[in-house]
């Protein structure tokens, strides 16, 4: 059986990650490829017994995370992960538990998350209730060498999609 590959989407949060996961989730399985989206918000409470925003709660959480993408991608399946994971190393790590990874870095900027803010982190980090939000109260370090970077403020989702799709597919091809 061929290794399947992980596509992480990082960015900070409201940037359209999940919105692009599930557009690229879409357009593999019309192409006949199997596809499991792995969504940090709905994961976190399944793989954190107390989930937390702290440093060593996002520590657990993304090895948890990797863990979790690594098994599922070792049946031969793309693994579509859509989470901030604010730091390289939580990236790197999840690049040498797995294996088959590709990052793609979505670079919408904080001005625009802040108005999107669709769960309210924004708002209620500027209330003082949310200290450790990437990008204000605890630090996000972008992809250095990101495999695909987008802007998601001037693509709509499926061009989007189909964008990463067309820069990974020999990876995807391989996989």
């Amino acid at each position: 059986m061929k290794q399947g590959l992980v596509i992480w989407i990082t960015g900070l949060p409201a940037s359209g990650k999940t919105t692009l996961a599930l557009a690229l989730q879409g357009l593999l399985r019309e192409e006949g490829r199997t596809a499991i989206l792995l969504d940090s918000d709905a994961l976190r409470v399944v793989l954190a017994a107390e989930p937390d925003y702290s440093e060593p709660g996002r520590d657990r959480f993304y090895t948890a995370l990797a863990g979790l993408a690594g098994v599922l991608s070792a049946q031969g399946v793309a693994v579509l992960v859509a989470a901030t994971a604010n730091r390289r190393r939580y990236r790197e790590q999840a690049r040498q538990v797995v294996g088959h990874l590709a990052v793609v870095y979505v670079t919408t900027p904080l001005a625009v998350c802040r108005e999107r803010d669709p769960k309210g982190i924004y708002a209620a980090a500027a209330a003082g209730r949310a200290p450790d939000v990437p990008g204000l109260g605890a630090p996000f370090e972008p992809p250095e060498e990101p495999d695909v970077a987008i802007d998601l403020t001037s693509l709509d989702p499926a061009a989007a999609a189909r964008l990463v799709r067309d820069r990974l597919a020999g990876r995807l091809a391989e996989a």
